[in-house]
């Protein structure tokens, strides 16, 4: 419980000071759902046959997050605001990892044994984002809003886009602030000024044939 708190405190602007701590243990849907998914992931482990998924469901009704009992998540999980958020049962999730309204991490299709993603440590995950099949995502890796990821992503990258692409890799970290989300490149725009950076060279130097 108290590594979800200092998750919160450490990644939400608006929780500040006691009254911070207040907020997020009486009103945030992602506190909540991450603490029903410690009991429920307990019984699962236990093998009790239909509470898990009692819990489970019960949760996402209220606070519109489903974490399937099977996940398994580490410490310093925060889920920000959290409304459509789905953790699917073979999901792994490492340590201080934060997601964003609108997250899937779910599967391809109807495969079985480990079908969900495993995420990395220090991973941040942007709104709408979607990663999908037992593919691996590094650690210290930012998923752009709106993403959709169905392949591996090394550690230290910075992926965007459908299907998602890598933008930046170790050796060109793009966030030093961890939420940066406006810092995140568009792969698109960065090609299409390139192709008129080398059209204008282009037009100069027919001009220059003429002149």
């Amino acid at each position: 419980m108290i590594d979800l708190i200092r998750a919160a405190m450490a990644r939400d602007p608006a929780a500040r000071g006691v009254c911070g701590v207040l907020e997020i243990v009486l009103t945030y849907p992602g506190f909540h759902a991450a603490m029903a998914h410690r009991v429920s992931h307990g019984l699962w482990k236990l093998k009790v046959p239909f509470l898990p998924r009692f819990i489970s469901q019960g949760v996402r009704l209220l606070t519109g997050i489903e974490i399937h009992p099977g996940a398994d998540i580490g410490h310093g999980f925060f889920i920000d605001h959290g409304m459509g958020v789905v953790i699917g049962e073979t999901t792994v999730i490492g340590e201080n990892v934060t997601l964003y309204q609108g997250v899937t991490l779910g599967g391809t299709g109807k495969e079985t044994g480990k079908r969900h993603p495993t995420i990395g440590s220090d991973v941040v995950i942007g709104c709408g984002a979607r990663v999908l099949g037992n593919i691996v995502i590094g650690s210290d890796v930012r998923i752009g809003a709106g993403s959709v990821v169905v392949k591996p992503v090394p550690d230290d990258c910075t992926v965007v886009g459908v299907p998602a692409r890598i933008v930046r890799g170790k050796d060109k970290r793009v966030l030093d602030a961890p939420l940066a989300h406006d810092a995140i490149p568009d792969p698109i725009v960065s090609r299409l000024a390139f192709i008129e950076e080398r059209l204008a060279e282009l037009e100069r130097g027919e001009v220059e044939k003429t002149s």
